[in-house]
């Protein structure tokens, strides 16, 4: 069993390569996207049930948006995180073979004074105060999604151009350390990596080619799981692509 997790950054643009990635990958059984990007009635389900896939969704018009695309049926939906007030389409969780997938499209915060990074701290306190009820009921739980989060230094290019602004910030990585602390284990950690091995890219300033990147899409998974877990790795081909998502797909292998 396969499970990933990708911001493509508008599904409409990036369908053909979303479904393209999922056939390329035939052992993959669930997918978590992010930045849909598309309201509910206009989200393609139809062209991805087609294409062979389950898929549950949740997004709203021109921003946020999360989906799950399946090979296996997806079960028990719910949509953003229950008893936080959000009109932003940023959660979904599901079960998949046995296994709860949650999908966050977690806020980026634009900067250390905006009312947004307030926001993302009280996302990420919400997120973490129900995620001590999901553990309890789902030992096999997986959160994967775009956290807008670089945990530590090396997950950044270079830290110096990043300090004083957000995603490397001291309260979001305190917030990342708060999930790791209910227990929740960041698997790409667990084995050996390239340096500098990032999942996004500004488009701006040839970024990728000059892999000036961050790591901020994650696969957190509870100790029950995280043991089932045998590889992680970033996939980085798609971002080579004619009109990529400035975010690459990250996969973890279960067993």
């Amino acid at each position: 069993m396969k499970i990933a997790t990708w911001n493509v950054n508008s599904l409409k643009v990036r369908l053909d390569q979303v479904l393209e990635w999922m056939n390329n990958n035939p052992d993959l059984t669930a997918l978590c996207l992010q930045e849909t990007k598309m309201d509910d009635p206009v989200f393609p389900a139809e062209a991805i049930r087609a294409a062979g896939f389950e898929v549950a969704f949740a997004g709203q018009k021109t921003y946020n948006g999360v989906a799950i695309i399946a090979r296996s049926a997806i079960e028990d939906v719910v949509i953003n995180i229950p008893g936080f007030e959000d009109p932003q389409k940023r959660v979904i969780s599901a079960t998949i073979d046995g296994v709860r997938l949650i999908g966050a499209y977690i806020p980026n915060g634009q900067d250390l004074e905006s009312d947004k990074y307030q926001y993302k701290l009280a996302w990420l306190a919400a997120l973490h105060g129900w995620l001590v009820q999901e553990l309890e009921s789902y030992p096999q739980l997986a959160l994967l999604g775009d956290y807008n989060i670089a945990p530590e230094d090396r997950d950044v290019h270079d830290i110096r151009k990043w300090q004083g602004g957000v995603l490397v910030s001291p309260p979001e990585r305190a917030a990342f350390q708060g999930l790791q602390a209910l227990g929740l284990i960041d698997v790409f950690r667990q084995f050996e990596q390239p340096e500098k091995s990032f999942s996004w890219w500004d488009y701006r300033g040839f970024s990728f080619k000059k892999n000036a990147g961050l790591r901020i899409d994650h696969i957190l998974m509870s100790p029950a799981l995280a043991v089932r877990c045998s590889s992680c790795q970033i996939d980085v081909e798609p971002r080579k692509h004619e009109r990529p998502s400035d975010h690459t797909p990250v996969i973890a292998t279960l067993d």
